[in-house]
């Protein structure tokens, strides 16, 4: 399966797809492969696109002083950008890397406000996914809050078991 297909299964699972967004989304999605450690988005840029990741895994992160502190990981099937910078159309300080060979789908925000006002079963889509995230977000906030970097480290683990087992990273030790 092609990646616009992956994409548009993806929808099709949430809402009904017409025609002419099927059309309208292969005609404007940008199918985008990333190497290892490439990036997306880097601090001080504006991110005008959401991803789609059809293959591989990214992380979301900022740095404090010499250190960096990965805020999420997205893999296959799952919607990443940079929020902040999304929304606001400003800079922000945050990092879209690959940790892996990748493959994206991608809109940018323009884009994605014409789908939605031109169709109202990708308005739904939309909100399904924004509610996601919002619950999402939640879960990390109340892991930041209540769990042990252990405890964490085994949620992580158990989210992304597959792509982690397809990765073979020296660090990870499935159960």
């Amino acid at each position: 399966m092609d990646a616009v297909s992956e994409l548009l299964t993806h929808v099709a699972r949430l809402t009904k797809v017409s025609v002419e967004l099927r059309q309208e989304l292969r005609h404007r999605v940008k199918i985008q492969n990333v190497d290892k450690g490439r990036f997306l988005h880097q601090a001080g840029s504006v991110c005008n696109r959401t991803f789609f990741i059809t293959q591989g895994l990214l992380r979301s992160y900022y740095c404090k002083g010499e250190k960096d502190i990965t805020d999420c990981f997205a893999a296959e099937g799952e919607w990443i950008t940079a929020t902040d910078s999304f929304m606001r159309n400003e800079p922000d300080d945050s990092y879209l890397q690959a940790l892996e060979r990748s493959q994206v789908c991608s809109l940018t925000n323009v884009e994605l406000a014409s789908l939605f006002e031109r169709f109202p079963e990708m308005e739904r889509f939309g909100r399904i996914i924004i509610s996601q995230q919002f619950m999402q977000q939640s879960a990390r906030l109340a892991a930041l809050r209540f769990n042990s970097a252990k405890d964490k480290c085994a949620v992580f683990c158990a989210a992304y078991r597959p792509v982690l087992a397809a990765c073979h990273w020296a660090w990870w030790h499935p159960t």
